[in-house]
């Protein structure tokens, strides 16, 4: 299965934070935001990455992450000259799909929760057209929103309704078949002239091979578009690293709790840093690993 983080836009509601730079490389808390989806995808067992951003930000992901070989990754780069909807990640990336599955994850979105790496794991093997996972909020019409049945099962899907069906709105994290590229190919740009994620779902849905899955109260998901939702992700963030012990996000324990990298290339990246509480996690976790390594199917995130 192939991995798209969607790091373009413009991030104006971010500005002037964003005037001097991409949104998703502004930090959250003690990394930069784009470590959050990464670190999702690499948990679902993905290593082969494209990473679609602006033109003038490109060099900057290609200085964070070279080629992913350090993090045992594949990683490649594309751009969108300018934001044309959520779906149009998949005619940038078509190259990159080459008719295999693929997860689609947005650069702004953080994820936790202790089941959620197994989650992921399973959703991508059963995959068998899309899935879209829901999550309830207090504030649906912010968001796409999914309706179901009584079984769980999906009805309709609307794009920021006035009227929500239901408070189950739709986060920035999708797997897909390798029909994705043909129908992302057949769309025409919506009222607001973008393509939307929205019409690839409803197409899944039409043919009945679309799946939900329920993001319960074990698991936190924030959008970290607003300041005061990127103020709310860092406390977040720290909270469960005062609190727990752990740092979200933390790509090169990702990588060695996944297995792309041995616990000693960990702590040789961890030793690079060594002069920040960041760098020293690492380390420590990289000793850690080495000598009580954790089981992936038990691993929590």
């Amino acid at each position: 299965m192939k991995g798209i983080v969607l790091a373009g836009g413009n991030g104006t509601r971010l500005r002037p934070l964003t005037l001097v730079g991409s949104k998703q490389l502004v930090p959250v808390y003690d990394k930069p935001m784009v470590y959050y989806p990464l670190s999702m995808l690499m948990l679902a067992g993905i290593d082969d990455i494209l990473i679609i951003t602006r033109p003038t930000e490109i060099e900057q992901f290609r200085a964070l992450f070279g080629d992913g070989s350090r993090l045992g990754l594949r990683i490649a780069y594309a751009t969108q000259d300018e934001p044309r909807g959520i779906a149009d990640a998949f005619r940038v990336g078509a190259d990159h799909i080459k008719g295999e599955e693929c997860a689609l994850i947005l650069g702004d979105n953080l994820f936790h929760g202790a089941r959620l790496p197994s989650l992921l794991r399973r959703t991508a093997r059963e995959l068998r057209g899309c899935v879209l996972f829901g999550h309830q909020v207090a504030e649906p019409w912010r968001f796409g929103v999914v309706e179901t049945d009584a079984k769980g099962n999906p009805l309709s899907i609307e794009e920021k309704p006035e009227h929500p069906r239901s408070n189950l709105a739709i986060p920035g994290l999708y797997f897909f078949d390798d029909n994705v590229t043909d129908i992302a190919g057949g769309l025409r740009p919506s009222a607001r002239g973008e393509l939307e994620i929205t019409d690839v779902l409803r197409a899944y849905l039409a043919e009945g091979r679309a799946d939900l899955v329920r993001l319960g109260r074990g698991v936190t998901w924030l959008d970290t578009g607003t300041h005061e939702s990127l103020l709310d992700a860092g406390r977040f963030v720290r909270d469960m690293q005062h609190h727990q012990g752990i740092r979200l996000g933390c790509v090169e324990e990702v990588a060695m709790f996944m297995g792309f990298i041995s616990p000693e290339a960990c702590f040789d990246l961890g030793a690079e840093m060594s002069g920040s509480p960041y760098g020293q996690y690492v380390m420590e976790s990289a000793r850690t690993h080495r000598d009580n390594p954790v089981p992936t199917e038990l691993l929590e995130y």
